[in-house]
């Protein structure tokens, strides 16, 4: 995706209808979503089974899985040097990693990849201050800066030509 289309995108959100708090929901578990290296694992398969039943923004969550699946691509190495530190090094946890992979189901989250479980811990130390973050974010623009877009120049003039009107005018067939 081009740069200037996830802008579009990211302006598309601000300006849904969505409240801040779907908005900064879709965009927590999209980003739980983007930082794990493997999509197969049970634990996104339970973050996907939220996305569907929890009442979020959509477009958010894909917005911030695309977004941060490059952003971890990057990090990985150190997650990678996280993940081994907490799965290696430190001593007093090995019982519990141990004990863990004894149990039932919990092997099928992938918590013994050092990748997964470093950029796992990043995301669980992120998840609360991204959520009250994006959330505030969305407040702000929609206070601030939304009407000064609205009267940018190139905003004007794309509303005013034709194709804009005719999409106006069609736009309740795809509802």
């Amino acid at each position: 995706m081009l740069p200037i289309q996830l802008v579009s995108k990211f302006i598309k959100i601000l300006r849904s209808a969505a409240s801040p708090s779907q908005i900064a929901g879709g965009f927590i578990l999209g980003f739980l979503l983007g930082m794990s290296p493997s999509l197969l694992s049970l634990l996104n398969l339970f973050i996907i089974l939220l996305i569907i039943i929890l009442n979020i923004n959509l477009a958010t969550a894909l917005f911030a899985f695309a977004l941060f699946s490059a952003f971890a691509y990057l990090m990985d190495p150190f997650f990678h040097s996280l993940g081994f530190a907490l799965l290696v090094d430190v001593q007093s946890l090995k019982s519990v990693w141990t004990f863990l992979y004894n149990t039932p189901f919990i092997p099928f989250t992938r918590f013994n990849n050092t990748v997964v479980m470093g950029s796992l811990s990043i995301s669980l130390i992120l998840l609360f201050p991204l959520y009250f973050l994006t959330k505030r974010f969305v407040v702000i623009y929609r206070e601030k800066y939304e009407p000064r877009v609205k009267n940018w120049k190139w905003v004007k003039l794309l509303k005013s030509s034709q194709i804009y009107q005719m999409y106006e005018r069609l736009k309740f067939l795809g509802e």
